[in-house]
């Protein structure tokens, strides 16, 4: 069997579809699997899409081959110009979706290459959807060509463009039973489908004692990991916390790691610690020591970071537009979830007063990841979906 990802950049990238395909392709390729990854120049999500910051050409990464090709200069002004209606959730006509599509990061180089080379590989995985690389590169060989979405209850899904993509596609991976649901509903798909979720290291190690000791950091605290931004829901948390601080007098803390500007009130720097973007020891340290870990996003398709969390013993709280995440608490038994302020605020009061109860749902979070994101039962769940379509 020899699998190719197609991936609009592809490195060393932490969190997103970005770690999950790479981590996927190397546990594939661990277990015997011959896996390449075809990708473009482009450094990463952040990066300029016209420019190319890898030679094009092969390479190799932890034993996994990668195919590198330039991108398709592109006209970004006219891109951003439409992208900002589908963030204000405005509706856009049949030819702005295809100015979307034709101006976003593509490979005319790339999609040659699949034309091409379509017989040299069994399987093809497009992860994540919006992208052309997937739109224009799953349409290629679409009998051999699976999508790993990682969908969002978002304005881009309901985008009329992608639908074929869904409906023609040989068969499409889901993170968590609430995104296939959402495909289902929006995409009339023919294709085999699997809830495979995703796969998590579970062998960590973690001491909150040494994450403790290094900041200085000895009270009970909140903990945010992830990129720092509007659509991650980081203002809405910083808000939710400052109010909670507002009426509730105690010493607790929201400690943020990760990457991205944040801004802080004035009035509450003593109590919002911002640690920016740490080792990956030293986050999970942070999981071991925080009271609660919150992920306050409602556009995840899976979330590797409550997952983490779990695996350190640590509770969660979440937020309940997000479907996939809330579901996961509820299957777990092992978090909370809000809607508004106040209940945050009794969710945050809840698990400081019980801390048995918090303990507990701890566990059960560390029984759930282990139980069904392990790799190895990943990884088998991954060959027998491909083979059995």
């Amino acid at each position: 069997m020899k699998i190719a990802f197609v991936v609009p950049w592809y490195g060393e990238i932490p969190g997103g579809a970005e770690s999950e395909c790479k981590n996927t392709a190397e546990n594939l390729s661990r277990n015997g699997i011959e896996v390449e990854i075809l990708t473009t120049c482009v450094k990463e999500f952040n990066s300029d899409w016209s420019s190319n910051y890898y030679e094009e050409g092969v390479s190799q990464l932890n034993n996994v081959t990668i195919r590198r090709f330039k991108v398709r200069q592109r006209n970004t002004r006219l891109f951003d110009r439409i992208n900002l209606k589908l963030m204000r959730n405005q509706k856009i006509s049949a030819k702005e979706e295809q100015i979307y599509i034709e101006e976003m990061i593509n490979s005319d180089d790339l999609y040659r290459y699949l034309e091409t080379h379509g017989s040299d590989y069994d399987y093809f995985l497009f992860i994540p959807y919006m992208f052309g690389t997937t739109y224009y590169g799953s349409q290629i060989h679409p009998k051999k060509s699976f999508l790993i979405p990682c969908l969002h209850d978002e304005s881009y899904a309901y985008m009329d463009i992608y639908k074929n993509m869904f409906q023609s596609a040989a068969g499409l991976i889901f993170h968590a039973e609430p995104e296939a649901t959402l495909a289902n509903k929006i995409f009339d798909i023919e294709g085999k489908q699997i809830i495979l979720g995703e796969g998590i290291d579970t062998n960590i190690s973690f001491e909150a004692k040494r994450f403790r000791e290094k900041y200085g950091i000895y009270d009970d605290f909140i903990l945010y990991a992830g990129r720092r931004e509007p659509g991650k829901n980081t203002p809405l948390l910083i808000d939710f916390f400052c109010k909670y601080k507002q009426r509730n007098r105690n010493e607790l803390k929201l400690v943020l790691i990760g990457s991205g500007e944040v801004s802080i009130p004035e009035k509450f720097k003593k109590d919002i610690l911002d640690l920016g973007f740490v080792r990956k020891q030293d986050k999970y340290d942070s999981f071991a020591a925080a009271s609660l870990l919150c992920q306050p996003s409602i556009n995840e398709s899976f979330s590797i970071v409550i997952m983490e969390s779990w695996l350190c013993l640590t509770p969660v709280l979440v937020h309940s537009e997000c479907a996939v995440t809330k579901d996961h608490c509820i299957k777990g038994r092992s978090g909370l979830y809000f809607e508004n302020v106040e209940e945050f605020e009794g969710c945050v009061n809840f698990y400081l007063k019980n801390p048995q109860l918090r303990r507990k749902m701890a566990i059960n979070g560390k029984e759930y990841v282990d139980k069904n994101f392990n790799w190895d039962r990943i990884v088998e769940k991954y060959v027998r979906f491909l083979e059995e379509a």
